[in-house]
């Protein structure tokens, strides 16, 4: 499937022109949130709103959809100006925003917004609703028995039953931990491209750049102090969109290098251990700086060699029945494997890839070096490993690690990255690590080899 057509020429369904949004504090203070921001979406499109915390994403959404008034300018709906809330609009909030005294049926009928409708109707839209999100069979659950994930299924089931032409989401799986953001990330794509659930249009408010380039038609990027529109970039990845696609890698690249300016050099020599220098130049490019999966190494040969017990091919669930860990660890431990392109997970299972059985057969003593190569295609290490290389004789405070990851990557928890990328740069013998003096290097050749 190609991109997405653009947009007939059609006044937009939603739009602001030169808006400001100024806020006061007590004492008198004003804070500009918005300066002289123009925005529009068109049918048939996916406009994600990229930008950090505090740019006035949220703001500027709300006022789209004329839950608050702008300071300046003017609000739109279909070329003419937008009086209360716009009438063909849903929201689906990060906080899930659900009843607890309502089942999951009752939360999304509350979507009708009291349309008079025929019972058959009401009933048909809620069901279809329902289906659309992977919730049939749990109609009669309470609030307090779903999980994080099934919690914001059933307030996308709401947004969807009233059939909004626009659909608003508000960093809708922020607030769900990585893996059933990405599950659930991958469901909503499906609903928006095979328009199944006859969504026309979507706002997507995100400050994840992969997230904006998988779902996004248009991406729209904010800067901060005020939030105003810096750069506006139509998605030409091709859909089916895939995290490693070559296309999809460098539009990310393409949106990082929009919003920081900053490249990682594509032909800078890394300082590394006084035995053996690392050249990027001659790998793959490094990929966009993200979080990692929180498990261990010494995890992720775990499941490498219960997957070589069992032919290299093994359903994620029959994994799981095999471990201790509950399932969303054992997904946890799949992602961090096939990041490492030790795995490919088609569908619902596991295959060990010609990496992943070159590293099982491989001896203590040469998976450094395995490792060490997969470790350097990935942006959040490059980032690291270039600080580092600075000044490459001299330790430097691992705070200072956490406080760059804290920068880059806001809403991910600091110091369980940092330990997560410790655990492996220091098996891939790319980091070593002083505990008393919580100070990070550049691996010096003293340490030991991989481990746990």
């Amino acid at each position: 499937m190609s991109a997405r057509p653009a947009p007939a020429s059609a006044p937009p369904i939603a739009a602001v022109r030169g808006v400001d949004k100024v806020y006061a504090d007590d004492a008198g203070r004003t804070r500009t949130i918005l300066k002289n921001v123009d925005f529009e979406v068109r049918s048939g499109e996916v406009v994600a709103i990229l930008g950090p915390s505090g740019c006035g994403k949220s703001t500027l959404l709300r006022i789209l959809i004329g839950l608050i008034p702008p300071s300046a300018g003017h609000v739109e709906q279909h070329g003419i100006p937008l009086e209360g809330i716009h009438p063909g609009t849903a929201v689906v909030f990060q906080n899930f925003a659900l009843f607890p005294w309502l089942t999951v049926e009752e939360n999304v009928r509350v979507g009708l917004n009291g349309r008079p409708l025929p019972p058959s109707e009401a009933d048909g839209r809620v069901k279809t609703a329902l289906k659309a999100v992977g919730l049939e069979g749990h109609e009669r659950d309470f609030p307090k028995e779903l999980s994080g994930g099934m919690k914001q299924r059933v307030g996308i089931a709401r947004a969807l039953v009233g059939r909004p032409e626009l659909l608003c989401m508000d960093e809708p799986f922020s607030a769900l931990d990585i893996l059933t953001a990405e599950l659930l990330r991958t469901e909503v794509y499906g609903l928006f491209t095979e328009r199944a659930s006859g969504l026309s249009s979507v706002v997507l408010i995100t400050h994840l750049i992969e997230e904006a380039v998988f779902l996004g038609d248009r991406i729209v990027v904010m800067g901060a102090d005020p939030g105003t529109v810096r750069h506006e970039i139509v998605n030409t990845v091709p859909h089916p969109r895939e995290y490693r696609n070559p296309d999809f890698l460098a539009m990310v690249e393409r949106i990082h290098d929009a919003i920081t300016r900053v490249h990682l050099p594509e032909e800078e020599e890394v300082a590394g251990p006084a035995t053996q220098t690392t050249t990027l130049g001659g790998r793959r490019a490094a990929g966009p700086v993200a979080p990692l999966p929180a498990v261990r190494l010494g995890e992720i040969l775990g499941l490498l060699e219960i997957l070589a017990d069992h032919g290299g091919t093994m359903n994620l669930f029959d994994i799981d029945a095999l471990t201790d860990y509950d399932f969303g660890r054992t997904i946890a431990v799949a992602k961090a494997a096939e990041m490492l392109d030790l795995v490919d997970t088609p569908k619902n299972d596991v295959v060990l890839t010609n990496l992943g059985r070159k590293m099982i057969r491989a001896s203590a003593a040469e998976r450094p070096a395995l490792l060490r190569a997969e470790l350097l295609a990935l942006g959040t290490f490059c980032l690291v490993i270039h600080e580092l290389a600075k000044e490459p004789d001299t330790p430097v405070a691992a705070d200072a690690v956490r406080d760059l990851f804290a920068e880059r990557l806001p809403t991910v928890d600091a110091s369980q990255l940092f330990d997560t990328l410790l655990n492996w740069g220091r098996a891939g013998q790319l980091f070593e690590y002083d505990a008393a003096a919580d100070t990070i290097a550049l691996f010096s050749g003293r340490e030991e080899g991989p481990g746990g």
